[in-house]
């Protein structure tokens, strides 16, 4: 019976990810049999009749937490927890604490138990395309070499670059997925300098006003919540032998401008919903968005058989499947 550990599961994706594990109720053909959800506050725990739940709180920036939680020898652990990249921008130590040491903690607990009775997790880092800095080509292929711009896209390239080389040294055996930008998120906007992707949608499709702070012409690489759900499930299951030497890799998506965006908002919900639109640009955000990649080749993620959506309308409905089946919908 394998133990799974979600480190973050109180976040969008964390939650979304146990929901889908329960489901699923295995992990590479192994049953599911125990979970152990974390954050700095509690997480929901799905409802599950064969799947033992525990709820854990804390700082991942403690050394002794990482302890704590790996004392349980989680076969499979997924690493989701940081904070997100506007907040990493604004407050430089804690982006580090957090983002930087949270990591570089998690990574020495597990290889401290390595040396001591062999314990090597699959660990499943989720990174981020601000690991990639300008001047970029158009389409970046996972050759690309990572010059990240920003704090937080730099405590990710450490991340996995940290991943990689713990992996080469048989302490735990990683993987490490780019996630694109995701849109559409619920809830209410965060931190982020990417939220404005999500809240030109989410807000309009409930009747709400939303700012746009950047020019239409903006492209960007973008995948739902489900399809990254579904990443993080496949990452955990594909087998080490096809990573080879290659731990970390960019995730597929959907290369989409902001037009194409409000275009598959007035497909979906009209042209009501397009109006509730209002330009203000804000330079900070486009100073960080402008060094941010717009298209990729995940030439390798496809062949490990990671799967994207079939295009931004597609991501659009899921949003509406997912989370807000209320929403009202054009005829």
């Amino acid at each position: 019976m394998l133990h799974c550990l979600i480190i973050g599961a109180a976040g969008m994706l964390g939650d979304g990810l146990a929901k889908r594990l329960v489901k699923d109720g295995e992990i590479g053909g192994r049953k599911l049999g125990r979970m152990t959800l974390f954050d700095i506050v509690p997480a929901n725990v799905p409802a599950a009749e064969e799947v033992a739940a525990t709820v854990e709180t804390g700082d991942i920036s403690a050394p002794e937490t990482a302890v704590r939680l790996i004392a349980s020898r989680p076969d499979v652990i997924f690493h989701l927890a940081a904070i997100v990249s506007g907040e990493a921008e604004r407050d430089f130590e804690k982006g580090y604490r957090i983002n930087l040491d949270g990591t570089r903690h998690l990574f020495e607990a597990i290889r401290q138990a390595h040396e001591a009775d062999g314990y090597c997790p699959r660990v499943v880092f989720t990174s981020s395309l601000a690991v990639f800095g300008s001047p970029l080509p158009y389409i970046i292929g996972d050759d690309y070499i990572i010059t990240p711009r920003s704090s937080y896209g730099t405590q990710k390239a450490i991340g996995e670059l940290l991943l990689a080389d713990y992996s080469r040294r048989g302490f735990l055996d990683g993987i490490g997925i780019r996630l694109p930008t995701i849109c559409i998120r619920p809830g209410k906007p965060n931190a982020a300098a990417s939220g404005f992707f999500s809240g030109i949608l989410r807000e309009p499709l409930a009747g709400l006003p939303a700012t746009l702070p950047v020019d239409t012409s903006v492209r960007h690489w973008f995948a739902s919540p489900r399809a990254a759900i579904g990443f993080m499930a496949h990452a955990a299951a594909v087998s080490s032998e096809l990573l080879a030497e290659r731990r970390n890799m960019t995730m597929p998506g959907v290369s989409a401008t902001v037009s194409d965006e409000i275009e598959a908002l007035r497909a979906i919900a009209g042209d009501a919903a397009v109006a509730l639109i209002r330009h203000e640009k804000d330079p900070a955000i486009e100073a960080i968005i402008s060094t941010w990649p717009q298209a990729f080749d995940a030439s390798q993620a496809l062949k490990l058989g990671f799967a994207a959506d079939e295009s931004f309308e597609a991501i659009v409905r899921a949003y509406l499947e997912d989370y807000a089946p209320v929403v009202e919908r054009a005829s």
